[in-house]
């Protein structure tokens, strides 16, 4: 089974890093069949790579304050019509990889939880907590057979 992993954020923004930070540990660790790509944001071009994978996870911070665990959600393709190239969601991906490649795969959503958001490039302790109990959790997932 092939895997992405697509984290995403701005990194000059404190935790909202925390995804894309994720997504590189986890290119870090080369493991076979498994793709992770860190971006700043989501782009229609993604729809190319998912459509090449037997399931997708997108990493994500949560607004700070919102919620205080790691929380893994299944996804589906969106019913929204139209794309915005701007600002596309993980559903709207699916959708848009859908109609191009006629696949879809398997989806997840792994969000964390964050504290603050400002100019900065470290995360907080909460972030952190986040990442490190994220970071296990995927680790369990992509090497269980």
């Amino acid at each position: 089974m092939t895997t992405l992993v697509v984290g995403y954020g701005n990194t000059l923004r404190g935790d909202d890093g925390v995804g894309y930070q994720l997504a590189d540990q986890v290119a870090a660790w080369e493991l076979p069949n498994v793709r992770a790509i860190a971006c700043h944001q989501l782009t229609p071009e993604l729809a190319a790579a998912m459509a090449e994978c037997d399931r997708v996870i997108f990493i994500d911070a949560t607004l700070p304050h919102t919620q205080v665990d790691v929380t893994w959600r299944s996804l589906s393709p969106s019913d929204a019509p139209g794309l915005d190239a701007h600002r596309s969601d993980p559903a709207d991906l699916l959708r848009l990889t859908a109609q191009l490649y006629d696949t879809v795969p398997l989806a997840y959503q792994l969000l964390l939880p964050t504290a603050a958001m400002d100019f900065s490039e470290t995360l907080s302790a909460i972030a952190q907590a986040g990442f490190d109990t994220a970071l296990s959790q995927l680790w369990d997932f992509l090497t269980a057979p």
